[in-house]
């Protein structure tokens, strides 16, 4: 049986954790910092994990992760 192909953008934007929960990261913290408030910035820069639904998801995009 071939390999399956890892989607790279996926790849890019997700990494799967020792407990199977799959991380990425905010959007929102790359431009036009000025008009968000400091509290907004501070929780942007934290980690997020993704629904059980959308892990699922991610998980057939990226097979080998």
């Amino acid at each position: 049986m071939p390999k399956i192909k890892t989607r790279k953008s996926a790849a890019k934007r997700y990494t799967v954790t020792g407990t199977g929960k799959v991380r990425y990261k905010k959007q929102g913290l790359r431009h036009i910092l000025t008009k968000k408030s400091t509290k907004r910035k501070r929780g942007l820069r934290k980690a997020a994990y993704l629904s059980p639904a959308e892990t699922a998801r991610a998980k057939q995009l990226c097979p080998y992760a």
